[in-house]
């Protein structure tokens, strides 16, 4: 078995499950995840938890259908965190996530099962804030509400449901 736990209250000799679902049947596949996941976030360089979306803005290209659209990420450290979205004509969009405040050309999408995809697609909210987006145009605003949904289907569900 694989259990999920924290202390219970002062005592460090009782522990008490994070939640209804946080004991599951161990298997080598769920044990290789759990560790692997446990050292990135023991790592100096774990990705940050995500707590929201701040701003976002959307740039058109000099062509029909052209455009970037970037979005900043809150996170419980105030590190920066951001997604841009590309898109060209009669191409499929692409994306990429940031980890610092300048975005590389080389960004990419983080690999499923990774903390930070872990991170983006757990913590992520369904739709963009009003706030996020207040600030643009009506048009760039849809567009750029558009590419956050475009991440959001491209990160898939987060496949956690823990009960409470």
């Amino acid at each position: 078995m694989l259990l999920f736990a924290r202390t219970a209250g002062t005592s460090t000799a009782q522990i008490q499950l994070v939640a209804r679902d946080a004991q599951r049947d161990w298997t080598p596949a769920l044990d290789a995840q759990v560790r692997r996941i446990a050292r990135a976030v023991l790592a100096a360089d774990a990705p940050p938890v995500i707590t929201g979306i701040g701003n976002a803005f959307h740039v058109p290209g000099a062509l029909p259908g052209e455009g970037e659209t970037q979005i900043f990420l809150t996170t419980s450290d105030q590190r920066p965190v951001s997604l841009s979205i590309l898109r060209r004509p009669g191409e499929q969009p692409r994306w990429a996530v940031a980890l610092s405040e300048i975005v590389d050309e080389a960004a990419a999408p983080p690999p499923r099962g990774s903390l930070l995809w872990y991170r983006l697609a757990c913590a992520l909210p369904a739709a963009m804030p009003d706030r996020s987006v207040a600030s643009m145009a009506a048009t760039d605003a849809v567009i750029a509400r558009e590419d956050y949904q475009f991440v959001l289907r491209a990160l898939g569900p987060c496949g956690r449901s823990p009960q409470r």
